[in-house]
């Protein structure tokens, strides 16, 4: 379930890109969607939220959705 009707239209930007071609080429889509609920618990982020976590934090969200940064 989709906690933002919008996110599979989700496209990054700048230095977001990397990670989420990472993300999309491993299938973990849907857990990103599962850690993005555990940390905005009360609110639903932008694209711009989504975007900077993915950009700033990558090494935490690969290793949180379980992928190897060499793959």
């Amino acid at each position: 379930m989709y906690f933002r009707e919008d996110f599979g239209e989700f496209e990054p930007w700048s230095g977001a890109i990397p990670t989420w071609e990472k993300i999309t080429e491993n299938d973990k889509e849907e857990e990103l969607e599962e850690l993005l609920q555990m940390i905005f618990i009360s609110e639903i982020p932008t694209d711009t939220d989504i975007n900077d976590l993915l950009w700033h934090d990558a090494d935490w969200v690969l290793e949180h959705l379980g992928i190897n940064e060499e793959e």
